[in-house]
């Protein structure tokens, strides 16, 4: 069974579980996803599936793109990934995966990029407390000293200062599936997931060991 899928962000909500709890969930568009390469160990040297997410109108894709994924159907896709598979001779091109490969209560670890911030400063960047407000000061927002005197006489590596701030591949272990909605293929995850709306995730099923751990 494929251990991954792709999907998209489309925003945050509540949900009030069976014994009556009020749950903050994701909502996540998971597939459908169209197998567009098989890739086994005999000839890639591992064992994986290429997946095709969200149609693309054919004129906005590059002819060598177009004639690899005319192997799998006439539709165009806007994303594709590789996700790993146990047994890739159970699945054949032209395959559509849908939120059948979860169940609620699964746990899924999901993986996008965060939403990007641009050029911060320490305050917004790292949480510095920033410098005082009274007596004059006029160093409120600024890092402050990062020196080292006469010796080593430079800046230490690692130093947190300002700089480039979100837009990085983020992952969080471990949610909760907590509902699922197959016939619009969504899923409820319990708690945040990285990314603005519409955001391109990844999800992957949790190893048991790990799941169990954390339960």
């Amino acid at each position: 069974m494929s251990k991954g899928m792709l999907g998209k962000k489309l925003g945050m909500t509540g949900f009030f579980a069976p014994d009556g709890r009020y749950v903050p969930v994701t909502i996540i568009q998971t597939g459908p996803c169209v197998v567009t390469q098989v890739k086994t160990e005999a000839t890639d040297g591992y064992n994986a599936l290429q997946l095709g997410f969200e149609e693309k109108k054919p004129s906005r894709v590059n002819k060598p793109r177009k004639g690899h994924m005319a192997k799998s159907g006439e539709a165009c896709f806007a994303h594709l990934k590789e996700v790993p598979v146990a047994e890739p001779g159970e699945y054949s091109v032209g395959q559509t995966l849908t939120t059948e490969l979860f169940q609620i209560g699964d746990r899924v670890t999901v993986t996008g990029r965060t939403k990007g911030r641009g050029f911060s400063g320490v305050i917004k960047r790292h949480g510095f407390h920033g410098g005082r407000k009274t007596h004059g000061s006029k160093c409120y927002r600024i890092p402050g000293s990062i020196g080292c005197s006469a010796w080593p006489a430079k800046v230490i590596k690692g130093k947190k200062l300002p700089g480039q701030y979100g837009n990085e591949r983020k992952t969080v272990r471990n949610l909760e599936v907590v509902d699922i909605r197959a016939k619009d293929n969504i899923l409820l995850v319990k708690g945040p997931v990285p990314g603005s709306k519409s955001g391109l995730v990844m999800l992957k099923k949790a190893e048991a060991a790990a799941a169990a751990g954390r339960g």
